[in-house]
């Protein structure tokens, strides 16, 4: 067929990463592939062409969303535009539901296959959105294995397709290389502090975070990565948010902005971890953690009438059980914390469970081959059912 044409939807740091991912895996199979749609500056770098940035629509909780609605609908007024005046070959939208399903749709009424890879929470909330799903999404990929059952008992075309995460080899830089770059002491106890990639999450988990830190003593150097998705401006405001908090600490941490947070949860003896996408980075990578997580009274109220879940953080629902400690809007308390925390950095019963559990979760986010690969497998075979048999008989050749 012609240069196929890829709508891709990505509008979080951890989705942009899946789409940088699968435009590589993509090129692999096919080269001239244009791809448009969503996304950040690393898939930008692989020739995406961003008609919205994700940086620019990645906001959080339900008065978040309600403040900058405005916005958000703008955007996604010019997605629709470009999707209606561009044709794609096909789509393939990457988790960011609010948004997706409503292109979804827009999509399949443009006859535009489409493609959802790391499905949506529906399991947790808003079940009354399988509707959508049924009607609008041609393929399910999903990232974590019990969602293939749940959308199987749906009549939805689903396939647990292996978490990319769960490919990555371990960071390589050694601790002392990771000492000497940011200025630590390799000599100390080092603990990561994950507040989220979004700087309303940062706003709301990072002032607890900090007075927890300043209970576990000078003896220990806390890391604080930044997610790459984060601009110029809001990097800035983190670090001034940073700056005033321990300013106003007679005992205050030592807390080290850092880039890498792969080589932070390798190289920590333990983490304070929001919860999200990098609760199972610290799975994959065995960094023993606790789960902590804010949000405005509001968006946890309507949470809380409407999600039907166990457990908040991803691993222990797909261990089915409580492996990791979550401290959840009034429970998370910097008291609380570092009491659960201190069990984990010290050697004995609790750190080694712990590391156990992870480590089965991990085995269990792995699928016999590549999850970007198949996807990106699936992708080029429904393109290539829609070509003509003229386009079939020129590949061949």
């Amino acid at each position: 067929m012609p240069r196929p044409k890829i709508f891709i939807s990505a509008g979080e740091a951890s989705g942009e990463y899946y789409g940088t991912l699968v435009i590589e895996a993509i090129l692999q199979l096919q080269p001239q592939a244009d791809f448009f749609g969503l996304g950040g500056r690393r898939m930008e770098a692989l020739g995406f062409r961003p008609i919205v940035r994700s940086e620019d629509v990645a906001v959080m909780g339900i008065t978040e969303v309600v403040r900058h609605l405005p916005r958000i609908y703008r955007e996604y007024r010019r997605l629709r535009a470009s999707v209606a005046a561009e044709r794609p070959d096909i789509a393939i939208l990457i988790d960011f539901p609010d948004v997706n399903l409503s292109l979804a749709r827009r999509l399949k009424r443009l006859g535009v296959p489409v493609i959802c890879f790391v499905s949506p929470q529906l399991w947790a909330w808003k079940k009354y959105r399988i509707r959508t799903v049924q009607r609008y999404v041609d393929r399910m990929l999903t990232i974590f294995p019990f969602e293939e059952r749940f959308y199987h008992d749906h009549g939805v075309d689903a396939e647990f397709v292996g978490h990319p995460l769960a490919e990555r080899e371990l960071p390589t830089v050694t601790r002392d290389e990771f000492a000497t770059q940011n200025g630590l002491d390799p000599a100390k106890t080092w603990v990561g502090l994950l507040p989220g990639s979004r700087g309303k999450e940062i706003r709301l988990n990072l002032p607890e975070m900090v007075q927890a830190a300043a209970m576990l003593g000078p003896d220990v150097e806390f890391l604080l990565p930044l997610a790459p998705t984060l601009t110029g401006p809001q990097r800035n405001h983190i670090r001034a948010l940073l700056a005033e908090l321990l300013k106003s600490d007679p005992k205050a941490p030592n807390i080290i902005v850092v880039e890498d947070a792969r080589a932070v949860l390798y190289h920590a003896r333990a983490s304070i971890v929001a919860s999200g996408t990098a609760t199972v980075e610290a799975a994959l990578i065995g960094n023993p953690f606790v789960v902590v997580y804010r949000i405005s009274p509001l968006s946890y109220a309507v949470a809380k009438r409407v999600v039907s879940v166990p457990h908040v953080a991803m691993v222990n629902l797909i261990a089915g059980k409580r492996i990791v400690p979550e401290l959840i809007q009034g429970d998370f308390q910097a008291t609380e914390v570092v009491s659960q925390l201190r069990l984990l950095m010290d050697d004995g019963e609790p750190r080694a469970r712990m590391q156990a559990n992870l480590r089965r979760v991990g085995e269990m986010l792995r699928a016999d081959q590549s999850a970007v690969g198949r996807v990106a497998q699936i992708t080029c075979e429904m393109l290539k059912s829609r070509s003509t048999p003229e386009e079939r008989l020129s590949q061949l050749q």
